[in-house]
Order: structure tokens, then C-alpha cells, then sequence
């Protein structure tokens, strides 16, 4: 069954065609000695359609966003600490804990999203890089997303 233009610039290139269907419960298989399961259990890990794979070249931009968007704020979580001990260690400007907690925390979950926003602002298509910060890509994959998580929950 061909697919229209339409339905192919909605889908990710790296999408499924087909809708996934539940599998039903297998029972649990007999106990194996321990050469014979580390075998299939290599097998069952390279055993993923090639369609359900994140190419290599778009998980390697989603780690470099993520290193970035997550790496800055983390550093300055970290940074705080060491520039408030010495503000207050040579009685230059006196803080309260609390500000330095709350300052900390800040970065650190700007860390957090920044994690998200690293994947989701990544292009996810193989041939275009995506741009500098990434909010055109961001809002294109975050559209993906809540389709997909709606037609998940229309389908069960």
C-alpha cells in the first residue's frame, strides 16, 4: 500500500508504517544454562526491525544536544557552590544558605529539562542537521509526539 505525501511528512523517518499491535504473553521459557542465555539474550538485543532503530547519525546529534542543553546548566549547579563558598569564606557578600540551595536546585533542573529539550530539539530526520537551538525542530517533534501519544490512547 503506497503512502500519500501527506501521510509521509507526518510520519518520522524512522517510524514504523504498520500500527503495533499488543503481543500476547508467552510463558516464561525453561531455565537455560548460563553460555545458552547469554547467547539469545545478545540475539534477542540486535533482533529490532531496522524501521524501530534511531539511526546512528540522529542519536549522535540528540547526545551532543543533550550534553549541551543539560551540560551548561549543570555546571553553573555545580559552580554556585564553589563561587558561594569563596563570597562568603573572604567576607565579601554574605549568604544565606537558602539562596544557595534554591540557586543550586534552579540550575540543576534547568539540567533536567534540558535533558528533554536536548532529544525533542534534535532533528530527527537523517539528512538535515537541524538548526542552532532547535525550536523549529523542537515544535515539530513535540507535534509527532502528541500524536502519537493520542492515537495510542485512542487505540487502547
Amino acid at each position: 500500500m503506497a503512502e500519500s505525501p501527506e501521510e509521509k511528512s507526518e510520519r518520522l523517518p524512522f517510524e514504523p508504517t504498520g500500527s503495533r499491535k499488543k503481543q500476547p504473553k508467552r510463558p516464561p521459557a525453561p531455565l537455560q544454562s548460563a553460555p545458552d542465555r547469554s547467547i539469545k539474550a545478545e540475539a534477542s538485543a540486535d533482533a529490532k526491525p531496522e524501521s524501530m532503530q534511531i539511526p546512528q547519525v540522529v542519536s549522535q546529534r540528540m547526545a551532543r544536544r543533550m550534553a549541551f542543553f543539560c551540560g551548561i546548566p549543570s555546571a553553573l549547579g555545580m559552580a554556585t557552590f564553589f563561587v558561594s563558598y569563596f563570597l562568603v569564606t573572604k567576607n565579601i557578600f554574605p549568604l544565606p544558605t537558602s539562596a544557595v540551595v534554591l540557586v543550586s536546585m534552579g540550575f540543576f533542573g534547568l539540567g533536567v529539562l534540558g535533558l528533554s529539550y536536548g532529544v525533542i530539539s534534535a532533528s530527527w530526520d537523517e539528512e538535515v542537521a537541524g538548526s542552532l537551538w532547535g525550536w523549529s525542530e523542537f515544535t515539530l517533534n513535540w507535534s509527532h509526539l502528541t500524536a502519537a501519544w493520542r492515537s495510542n490512547k485512542k487505540s487502547s
